[in-house]
C-alpha cells in the first residue's frame, strides 16, 4: 500500500499556523512514519505477549496434570490486569505524557513475561499475569494515541487502524512461533521470547521517538517542539500557538460524558465490551477445544493465527468501505456477518485445514470490526482526552475479554459441547452489530465532529 500525503498548500497568516494545521496540512514525513512503525512494533509485542498464555495453556495443564477448564482464572487474571493498567496508565498519559508511561508499561510487561516461567502453580501463575496484564492495556492508549497524535487529520483513521494491525500480527507471528517453539524447547521458551524483544527495542524508542507535540506544548517546550517540526521537515511556519494548549481538565472521566459525547461513549464501550468478550472467548479456548477434539498442538495454534490474520485483512477491508458508505453501514454488518462464521467453527470437527479457514473468515469479519471500532474510537476524541477515552473504552472492553474466557470454562466445565459454544460466541458478536447499528443511527448521524479530530474514518489515502 502506497499512502497519498500530498495536500495543497495552506494559506498562511503573518503569524504562522498551530501545530495541528502543520501536522494536518503537510506531507507525511518519514519521521512521523518512523513513530508509527514503532508504535506498530509495540503492538505487535503486546499482542504476542497478550495471547502467549493461550498458546501454552494446553502444554501447561499437561506438564502440570491438571484439567484446562482451571484456566479460566488464568486468563481473567492477565485481562484484569490490562483493565486496570489501560483505565490507569490511559489517564496517566494525559497527565504526564505519552512517551514515559509508554515505556514504563513497556517495561512492565516485558518484566512480567520474563517472570512467568518461574510460576509453579495456577495462583502463582494468575498473579504474574495480573502484573504483566496491566503493563500490556497501559500501553495501548499511548501508542494508540500517539501515532493519532502524530497523523494529519486526514490520514488520521487510516493510520491508527494500520498501526493497530500490530496487535493482530504479533498474535499471528506468535503463533506460528510457538508452534516451533513448543515442541522443541518447552513452553517457558515463548515467555522468554515475549520478554526479551521489547527490552531490545526500548533503547530505539527512548533515543528515537519524541514526546506528543500536545504534551511539549503544555510543559512550554519550545526548544523540543522546533527540534520535532524540523526532523518532519515541514516548512510551514509555526504560530508558537497550538489549539489543544489548554490544561487538561481537573475530571478527565466526567468529560467523557459531556457536550454530546455520552451516547457516544456508551455505544463504543458496548460495543468493544461484546467484542473483547468474544475475541478473548475464541482465542482463548478455540486451542483447548481442538486438542479435545483431535487435532495437534500445532493445528490448534495455527487456527488462532489464522484469527489473527484474517482480523489483519479484515481492518483494511472494512476501514476502506467504512470511508466510502460510514462507518456503522460497515462495521455493524461486519459485525453480524461474523457471528455466523463463529458459530460455523463449532462444526469443523476434526478438520484442521476447515478450521482455520472458517477462523480466518470470523476473524477477518468480527475481530476486523473491532479494529476500526477502535480507530473510530481514537478520532471519536478530542486530543487532551483521547488517551483516556481511548484507554477507558479498552478498560472496559477488557471487562469484556475476562468475562468470555471465564465464562467459557464454566460452560466447558459444565459439558456444553463445542457447537453450542461457539454459537453463544457468535450471538455476542450479533449483539455488538446492534450496538454499531445504534452508534450509526443515534450519534454518527447526529454528532458534529469533535473539535479538532475528523469524526468519519478517512481511508482515501490508501491504494
Amino acid at each position: 500500500m502506497q499512502i497519498e500525503s500530498k495536500l495543497a498548500a495552506p494559506i498562511q497568516s503573518s503569524e504562522g499556523l498551530d501545530l495541528e494545521s502543520i501536522i494536518d496540512s503537510s506531507r507525511l514525513s518519514t519521521f512521523q512514519v518512523a513513530i508509527m512503525v514503532c508504535c506498530a512494533l509495540i503492538a505487535m509485542m503486546d499482542g504476542f505477549d497478550t495471547q502467549a498464555i493461550a498458546f501454552v495453556a494446553p502444554e501447561i495443564a499437561t506438564a502440570w496434570h491438571i484439567e484446562p477448564a482451571l484456566f479460566g482464572p488464568v486468563f481473567g487474571a492477565g485481562l484484569l490486569g490490562g483493565l486496570v493498567g489501560a483505565m490507569i496508565l490511559g489517564m496517566a498519559s494525559d497527565r504526564f505524557g505519552r512517551k514515559p508511561i509508554l515505556l514504563s508499561a513497556v517495561t512492565l510487561f516485558a518484566a512480567g513475561s520474563l517472570l512467568t516461567p518461574f510460576a509453579a502453580s495456577v495462583i502463582h501463575l494468575s498473579a504474574v499475569r495480573f502484573v504483566t496484564g496491566i503493563g500490556l492495556g497501559g500501553a495501548l492508549p499511548s501508542f494508540i494515541a500517539l501515532t493519532s497524535e502524530y497523523a494529519p487529520r486526514r490520514l488520521r483513521a487510516t493510520l491508527v487502524s494500520l498501526m493497530f494491525c500490530g496487535f493482530p500480527l504479533g498474535a499471528v507471528i506468535g503463533g506460528f512461533a510457538s508452534a516451533k517453539l513448543i515442541p522443541v524447547f518447552g513452553w517457558t521458551s515463548v515467555f522468554i521470547a515475549g520478554g526479551i524483544l521489547p527490552l531490545l527495542v526500548l533503547p530505539v524508542f527512548i533515543v528515537f521517538i519524541p514526546e506528543s507535540l500536545r504534551f511539549l506544548v503544555l510543559k512550554k517546550d519550545h526548544a523540543a517542539i522546533t527540534r520535532v517540526l524540523r526532523h518532519m521537515k515541514s516548512t510551514l511556519t509555526w504560530s508558537g500557538k497550538a489549539t489543544t494548549a489548554s490544561p487538561l481538565p481537573r475530571v478527565p472521566l466526567a468529560s467523557l460524558f459531556t457536550h454530546g459525547r455520552a451516547a457516544g461513549t456508551l455505544l463504543l464501550w458496548i460495543t468493544l465490551f461484546l467484542s473483547l468478550l468474544m475475541t478473548y472467548f475464541l482465542i482463548n479456548w478455540i486451542p483447548i477445544i481442538a486438542r479435545r477434539g483431535g487435532l495437534g498442538i500445532e493445528s490448534a495454534v495455527i487456527a488462532v493465527s489464522m484469527l489473527n490474520l484474517g482480523s489483519i485483512v479484515g481492518c483494511v477491508v472494512i476501514g476502506r468501505l467504512a470511508d466510502r458508505f460510514g462507518p456503522a453501514v460497515i462495521i455493524g454488518p461486519a459485525f453480524a456477518l461474523g457471528a455466523v462464521a463463529i458459530a460455523l467453527i463449532g462444526y469443523a470437527g476434526e478438520s484442521g485445514a476447515l478450521l482455520c479457514a472458517i477462523a480466518f473468515v470470523a476473524g477477518a469479519l468480527s475481530i476486523g470490526a473491532q479494529l476500526c471500532t477502535i480507530a473510530l474510537c481514537a478520532s471519536f476524541y478530542e486530543t487532551l482526552l483521547r488517551a483516556t477515552g481511548v484507554g477507558w473504552s479498552i478498560g472496559v472492553s477488557r471487562v469484556g475479554a475476562i468475562v468470555g474466557p471465564v465464562v467459557g470454562g464454566i460452560l466447558l466445565g459444565a459439558g456444553v459441547g463445542s457447537s453450542s459454544l461457539f454459537m453463544i460466541a457468535g450471538l455476542v458478536s450479533f449483539g455488538a452489530a446492534m450496538a454499531m447499528f445504534a452508534m450509526g443511527w443515534f450519534v454518527l448521524r447526529v454528532r458534529a465532529p469533535a473539535m479538532d479530530e475528523p469524526f468519519k474514518p478517512n481511508m482515501q489515502g490508501v491504494t
